[in-house]
């Protein structure tokens, strides 16, 4: 009896070519200003299908090529194809629990132009939030003379990634708000909702300290703590895109009570309140002087390493935790926790490397901070828009 014989599909010119240009526009957004030879080379593609490619992403404003400026070596340089920011913008949402921060990003990662705002009162509320993010999108946008193709929205909650709705976001008091929704019904744009922690993770991992890195943790620390996943160089969603809210482990039996119902979490320890007991702080001082006086600490390491004892073998237990449960080759640290002490920072990671008996078996897994700044989830929310439309640009 023979057996029957499947055929591979073999992909058809006209879909080779779309890959080619998707893959090529990701590249050059990604990396920036690169020649046609280098080109190439990072895409294993001849020079004569790079030309094509790039002839036709000129004649339609996506790149410019432009000859270098004059350098010391001989010869003629070769033309350099850039990114051109206003031939696709998208619009980057970074939503805090005290604050808001909007920006409309072009093609390549600049940013183009931004406001911010804080939320007090009435205003942390979900209507008041989504009407103001329309508003003021629409001046800034007036402003600049563009308009955005696409939205990414971060959130520091629990985000069903599908349609961008908002099971719950303990901190800001939201539960079940059809974020997604409601904003793309307003912007007629595709919208990306995400949780905050896991778009900065993509902003560290395709520009940060997590470029390269193809298994890596970001760990946010704010108001509250949440972690954001790089996988075999993808972002890990789980089920429904619920994954990642590291700071909900229960780390301290009996601990104190944690906003998502439960008590002893990770949040309770290392989140902004536990920072400013360690600071001996009040737990609502402003955030510019929690920031003064880590910053005023680490001019005397020893003093540093004394008085964020309790606080760093906290942050230690935690990351233990993460390290053993999702083996990464590094761990970058985010929003407060950048501002540690540097001496902190040193100790803290060779206490996770003696611990974990992943971290020994992989050979030190790295902690380090990030070096993006307030804008990690600014930029992770861009980098979540242009996912969606690189390949119609």
């Amino acid at each position: 009896m023979m057996k029957s014989v499947t055929s591979t599909p073999v992909a058809r010119p006209d879909e080779v070519r779309r890959h080619n240009r998707t893959t090529l526009l990701r590249l050059l957004h990604v990396s920036g200003p690169s020649t046609r030879a280098t080109l190439a080379t990072e895409l294993g593609l001849n020079r004569s299908t790079i030309k094509t490619l790039v002839d036709g992403l000129a004649e339609a404003g996506v790149v410019e090529e432009r000859v270098p400026r004059p350098g010391r070596g001989a010869g003629r340089p070769s033309l350099l194809v850039l990114p051109q920011p206003h031939a696709a913008v998208v619009l980057a949402v970074d939503l805090q629990v005290e604050h808001v921060a909007i920006a409309l990003v072009g093609f390549g990662g600049q940013i183009l132009g931004r406001n911010s705002w804080n939320l007090r009162g009435r205003m942390r509320e979900a209507d008041e939030v989504i009407t103001h993010v329309i508003e003021s999108t629409t001046v800034l946008a007036g402003d600049l003379g563009v308009q955005p193709i696409a939205a990414g929205v971060s959130v520091p909650g629990v985000v069903r990634r599908a349609d961008g709705h908002v099971h719950e976001a303990p901190n800001l008091r939201w539960t079940d708000v059809a974020l997604g929704e409601r904003l793309g019904g307003v912007l007629r744009i595709p919208i990306l909702v995400g949780n905050d922690a896991e778009l900065g993770a993509i902003a560290e991992h395709l520009r940060g300290a997590a470029r390269g890195s193809s298994d890596a943790v970001y760990v946010s620390a704010d108001v509250g703590v949440g972690g954001g996943i790089i996988a075999d160089g993808s972002s890990l969603r789980g089920g429904a895109g619920y994954v990642g809210e590291i700071g909900h482990m229960a780390i301290r039996p009996g601990g104190r009570p944690c906003y998502c119902g439960s008590s002893g979490c990770w949040e309770t320890e290392v989140g902004e309140a536990a920072l400013c007991r360690a600071l001996d702080l009040p737990e609502d001082t402003p955030r510019g002087a929690i920031l003064f006086e880590l910053r005023e600490l680490g001019r005397d390491p020893h003093a540093a390493e004394e008085r964020l004892s309790e606080f760093a073998e906290w942050l230690t237990l935690g990351l233990v935790n993460v390290v053993n449960l999702l083996g990464p080759q590094l761990v970058v640290l985010g929003d407060l926790l950048t501002v540690l002490p540097d001496s902190v920072v040193k100790s803290v990671a060779a206490e996770v490397r003696r611990r974990s008996l992943v971290s020994r078996a992989v050979g030190g897994t790295q902690i380090v901070s990030s070096a993006l700044g307030a804008d990690v989830k600014l930029l992770g929310a861009a980098e979540a828009a242009f996912e969606m439309i690189l390949d119609t640009v």
